[in-house]
């Protein structure tokens, strides 16, 4: 699956992760994989990341401090959006309904008062609009609950979320969740129901994080049960946004590509292949000029080697550039308040000299969440802007 490695050694079973957290069920045996950070910075930073708001620490989620599951932090957070839009009101929407009524209500359904010609009823058929919650937005805020409380590792947190989820299902019925029905709830979203987001992509979160099977398509598979989330995604996530709004002066491409590097020479591409396309994380533009080419990887690269292929694919994003200075940019996370700079060379072989450079940069995120929660004065955002330059460009 790609997510997590079981290795059958001599001394024992060896288990290895890479970009992922959560937990996963192998029969009696129950794996938890921690992210870096834990507890309310995690959840800042998530909160940050994908735009669920400002963080404020209720008395009912005081747990997420000690928590040891990463699935909680979500579960929670997702709780939390729920009770506010209950609190605030759930939207309602007219709804378009057949019945049968006793009273006139709506306009008379003529195709089926026709198909019912010479039968007595004390009830006419009519199509009628009424006002309901019942809308496809807070059905899957309630398939969002019943998954969440699957997932839920703490046991004061899943009895809420069930409790929540019970509020709801005597006012309307959950609708099978998946990647299409949420797609649709998100495309349903407008001006007036724009709270929703939050709730949508936390569930969305939820759900691309389960259905894990152990093989692949090659090999038979095995489902299991179990949650793992993947952190490459939130990290790249929380470096774009801190990019996009504190990078001044500079534009911020996300997954920006670049044609026309590799191309299948016309007369040599029988089988008419697409030529492949580089997509770096981000590129900082200063006006129609590359300024930076920046990769963001969820690995401990301070405690750990640099990968050959990521080396690899860096050194081609800083060979390509224009710039006088060929330089490439790993960002990865740290907690490690000693984590500076390290600088690969790529030199000429024949010459020795330095044709280009792969800077492995730390992002302290113990540092990036204080920075982020401070208050957002003019002090506090040159500070974030300072930040964000050195991460693009710091020597």
């Amino acid at each position: 699956m790609g997510r997590l490695e079981v290795l059958d050694l001599t001394q024992g079973l060896e288990l290895r992760a890479t970009s992922w957290v959560g937990r996963v069920v192998l029969g009696d045996l129950t794996i938890t994989i921690q992210p870096k950070i834990t507890g309310a910075p995690m959840l800042h930073l998530l909160r940050y990341s994908y735009g669920l708001g400002k963080l404020k620490l209720f008395q009912q989620t005081s747990f997420v401090a000690s928590s040891g599951s990463f699935q909680d932090l979500i579960c929670q957070e997702l709780a939390d959006q729920v009770n506010g839009l209950m609190a605030q009101g759930l939207h309602r929407d007219y709804q378009r309904t057949a019945e049968d009524l006793a009273s006139p209500r709506g306009r008379p359904n003529i195709t089926e008062y026709v198909n019912r010609v010479g039968t007595a009823t004390a009830t006419l058929p009519y199509i009628h609009y009424p006002r309901t919650e019942a809308t496809l937005l807070n059905r899957v805020l309630l398939a969002g609950l019943h998954l969440a409380s699957g997932v839920c590792n703490d046991r004061e947190l899943r009895g809420r979320i069930r409790r929540l989820a019970h509020s709801l299902d005597v006012r309307m019925c959950s609708v099978r969740l998946d990647s299409s029905v949420l797609r649709q709830a998100e495309d349903a979203v407008d001006r007036r129901t724009a709270t929703y987001r939050p709730a949508l992509t936390l569930i969305g979160l939820l759900l691309n994080s389960l259905g894990m099977s152990l093989g692949n398509r090659h090999e038979a598979t095995f489902p299991m049960p179990g949650f793992l989330f993947d952190m490459n995604r939130f990290f790249q996530a929380l470096v774009s946004r801190f990019l996009h709004d504190y990078l001044q002066g500079f534009t911020v491409r996300d997954e920006y590509q670049l044609k026309g590097v590799f191309t299948y020479a016309p007369d040599q591409n029988p089988n008419h292949r697409r030529s492949p396309t580089p997509r770096p994380d981000f590129v900082v533009l200063d006006g129609q000029q590359v300024a930076a080419v920046l990769d963001a990887k969820y690995r401990g690269l301070w405690e750990n080697n640099l990968p050959e292929y990521m080396l690899y694919q860096l050194a081609v994003y800083a060979l390509l550039q224009d710039s006088p200075r060929h330089r490439s940019v790993i960002l990865y996370p740290t907690i490690d308040a000693t984590a500076v700079d390290q600088v690969i060379t790529l030199q000429e072989p024949i010459r020795g000299s330095e044709r280009a450079q792969v800077v492995l940069r730390p992002v302290n995120l113990l540092a990036l969440e204080q920075l982020l929660r401070l208050p957002s004065d003019y002090r506090t955002q040159t500070r974030r802007s300072e930040f964000a330059k050195h991460l693009a460009f710091a020597s």
